[in-house]
């Protein structure tokens, strides 16, 4: 197979990956060690993120063609790719905690749901909460003024019966 037709094929997989996954969180790995490396892949293998190691001029032409413009800008020097297909914050937090550890991991920036991130954004991503606790809170929004609702559709019930009760003892007193 020629030179040509690998990168060809290189930049279809790559485009293919842009196009399905949710996020896409690029950072420089200059200075990481193979064991460090070796721990953030098994990491994500963990969370279920990919991490790739691009060849940024390939990975600059596949992000077009697979739903990812504008990051391009973001490939130069040595690039990791972070795909997460499931779940958009979960490659902006892996990356995140483990630049926490590893000071050498430097975020570059990304996409998420077809926006476009910088560095700073892809660290504010990484804060928002799981998925769970976000929905588990507007549950718990709608919980509130439904229970409150319920607590005044009742209230002229309890006012009716606590009257009655009032009127009961009234005439058991009146009675005696």
């Amino acid at each position: 197979m020629a030179k040509k037709d690998e990168k060809a094929a290189v930049i279809d997989v790559l485009a293919g990956k842009f196009s399905r996954a949710r996020a896409v969180i690029l950072a420089d790995y200059r200075g990481l060690n193979v064991a460090q490396m070796t721990e953030l892949r098994r990491q994500a293998r963990a969370a279920g993120i990919e991490v790739r190691v691009v060849k940024n001029t390939l990975a600059a032409r596949a992000a077009d063609p697979g739903g990812a413009p504008g990051l391009a800008a973001y490939f130069e020097g040595p690039t990791a790719a972070a795909f997460g297909y499931d779940d958009a914050v979960a490659p902006a937090r892996l990356l995140v905690e483990f630049a926490r550890s590893a000071r050498q991991l430097e975020l570059k920036g990304g996409i998420a749901e077809g926006r476009l991130l910088s560095a700073v954004d892809v660290r504010s991503l990484a804060a928002l909460p799981s998925r769970e606790v976000l929905l588990a809170q507007v549950a718990g929004a709608f919980q509130g003024p439904m229970r409150n609702l319920a607590f005044v559709l009742a209230a002229p019930t309890r006012g009716l019966v606590t009257a009655m009760e009032e009127l009961r003892k009234k005439r058991e007193s009146a009675a005696d």
